[in-house]
């Protein structure tokens, strides 16, 4: 599988690491470290040099009741890093954002991918993302962020996160987007329970069903910190054994905070992969 934006190419035949960027305040786990334009492009150098293949930036918190951001906040602070980056170098920039017009702003900026946690259904945000020409990573959420994590429940989990994503597919191409620039997220930690996560984990060869490029973002999550007892900080091990597990049930895409460590496991799993 290959995805293709502004003039360039990705290779998915073996799993690329995304690295995060969140350069906002409050994120559950590195709120307030990349929060300036400096700290941010040096965060980012830093991965390139390392070598992940996209820098997902985000400006606006979706951890469990995590406070809305006004569309000029987030401009604010994710336009300048995209430019920053942009200038400097041809590494596959994300944006992290379900704001139809931080997406406009964004790929005009420079960003190459479009990484929406409630797959283009906000308001303008499906016929932004047609128009902009560029991937689209569409995942599943039960509820909103604010109250995610009350009480999810499904009657067949793996069934209703395909039924999901089946009809923002369906949607995207009835705007006459190519199917082939869809990438699909089970969204773990969004809407579900601890023991909800690992089952899609442990399932995750059944989204392959689609046809389209696998993100997998379990990085110091809920389900790994709650699990083990330990800070997020602490889920280092945790972190990249999930990614792992991931990449050998086929995911393309792996998003992360720990991405030297997580680097090395994927050339692991390429070599492993290569001798099938």
């Amino acid at each position: 599988m290959i995805i293709k934006a502004n003039n360039k190419s990705l290779d998915l035949s073996s799993p690329q690491v995304m690295g995060i960027l969140n350069v906002t305040p409050d994120s559950f786990s590195d709120g307030g470290q990349y929060d300036s334009l400096e700290l941010a492009l040096r965060h980012a150098k830093k991965m390139i040099a390392a070598g992940v293949s996209i820098i997902d930036i985000g400006g606006e918190s979706t951890r469990p009741g995590a406070p809305d951001v006004k569309l000029e906040e987030e401009l604010a602070r994710v336009i300048p890093i995209i430019k920053a980056i942009r200038s400097q170098f041809d590494v596959w920039i994300s944006i992290d954002t379900s704001k139809a017009e931080v997406m406009r702003q964004a790929v005009a900026a420079g960003a190459d991918m479009i990484n929406d946690i409630r797959a283009l259904q906000e308001p303008g945000a499906i016929e932004v993302a047609a128009a902009s020409n560029v991937p689209i990573c569409l995942m599943h959420m039960q509820g909103q962020p604010r109250t995610m994590q009350t009480n999810p429940h499904y009657q067949n989990l793996l069934e209703e996160i395909s039924e999901f994503l089946q009809e923002r597919i369906q949607a995207c191409e009835a705007l006459g987007m190519n199917r082939n620039q869809l990438i699909l997220d089970p969204g773990f930690g969004f809407g579900k329970t601890l023991e909800h996560n690992y089952h899609i984990l442990s399932h995750l060869e059944d989204f392959h069903r689609f046809g389209l490029p696998i993100l997998a973002g379990m990085s110091r999550k809920s389900m790994l910190f709650k699990l083990l007892d330990k800070a997020p900080s602490e889920c280092v091990a945790a972190s990249v054994s999930c990614a792992t597990l991931a990449a050998m049930k086929g995911a393309q895409i792996i998003r992360v905070h720990d991405f030297e460590q997580t680097l090395d496991a994927m050339k692991i799993v390429s070599m492993v992969k290569s001798q099938y």
